[in-house]
């Protein structure tokens, strides 16, 4: 643990905050909403909590991805590292829980792609801050 950079964690923790931010605003907002059965006029709780809880996550998740991937991983082998790992461990699991929920394939892509970028992201930061 004391090889990781926590700079380049924090900086991919953020980087899920912008990437949530457009793909849970302007690009997604509505079809996921609906697709969720999710008003998007409602509120879920104080936002300190939500971001904050989400910010911890986000942290906890890009610290254990660059432990995962090492003190000085290569850039393109980080993001594609990192894709695989969205993709094959996070949306797949998701997947499964949606099949058994009877959520949409829609709200699988929704979600699942996010989470594919977001550790892309992750690995590019992380492969190019060491």
């Amino acid at each position: 643990m004391e090889q990781i950079n926590f700079l380049a964690v924090l900086a991919a923790a953020a980087s899920a905050f912008l990437l949530g931010g457009l793909w849970y605003g302007p690009l997604f907002k509505q079809a996921w909403c609906r697709e969720a059965g999710v008003d998007p006029n409602a509120s879920n709780g104080h936002p300190a909590r939500i971001f904050g809880g989400a910010f911890v996550l986000s942290l906890i998740a890009a610290a254990a991805f660059a432990y995962f991937l090492g003190p000085s991983p290569a850039p393109a082998k980080a993001m594609a590292t990192g894709a695989l790992t969205g993709l094959c461990w996070v949306a797949a699991s998701f997947g499964i829980n949606y099949l058994f929920a009877g959520r949409s394939l829609k709200l699988w892509l929704i979600d699942g792609g996010y989470h594919t970028l977001q550790f892309a992201l992750y690995g590019v930061i992380l492969g190019f801050w060491h």
